[in-house]
């Protein structure tokens, strides 16, 4: 995981969303909600907890945005990622997390509802857009797991957290067929 620009982390946060998008779009209600031997979630809880993660990124990232504006630090565009975020970044697909309280998943919303909230954060994502490419985004804030991370940290953890669970739904979805 390099990039070069804001520019390519928001294509490949559109990846990944459409790429999940699609996922779900083939699983049934029904087979969404049934439980897995073993699993704490349905395919739907896991799909509810992606949408407020993104809810959770979205204002996170405007915030800081916020910060870096106020300390009037510019960055034209730059990438800084932390190596702290990059060891954990790379480790993070072979360890099982415990979601916060704040994001655990309700179970009462449709995959629908969830797909629509996604859709919601990345328009309100993607507003930001000029604001990453201006900014150097010095300001932090804590991820549970993480540690502080700035702006763009959040920004690329919003794809990879989507990515991670698309990749544990294909393996659920191969336990259910």
């Amino acid at each position: 995981m390099k990039f070069e620009s804001i520019a390519e982390i928001y294509a490949a946060n559109d990846d990944v969303h459409g790429d999940l998008k699609s996922l779900v779009s083939t699983i049934s209600e029904e087979a969404a909600r049934t439980p897995i031997d073993g699993e704490k979630w349905t395919i739907a809880q896991i799909v509810e907890h992606i949408a407020m993660v993104d809810d959770g990124g979205s204002r996170i990232c405007s915030k800081l945005l916020d910060k870096s504006e106020a300390a009037a630090a510019s960055g034209a565009g730059s990438v800084t990622v932390s190596d702290h975020f990059l060891k954990h970044y790379s480790m993070i697909s072979e360890v099982k997390l415990v979601a916060p309280d704040r994001v655990q998943p309700s179970g009462a919303v449709s995959i629908a509802e969830s797909i629509a909230q996604m859709d919601e954060n990345r328009v309100r994502l993607r507003e930001l857009q000029p604001r990453f490419e201006a900014s150097n985004g010095d300001a932090t804030f804590p991820h549970p797991y993480f540690g502080e991370l700035s702006a763009v940290e959040w920004l690329i953890l919003v794809g990879g957290h989507k990515q991670r669970h698309a990749n544990q739904i294909r393996k659920l979805l191969e336990r259910l067929n």
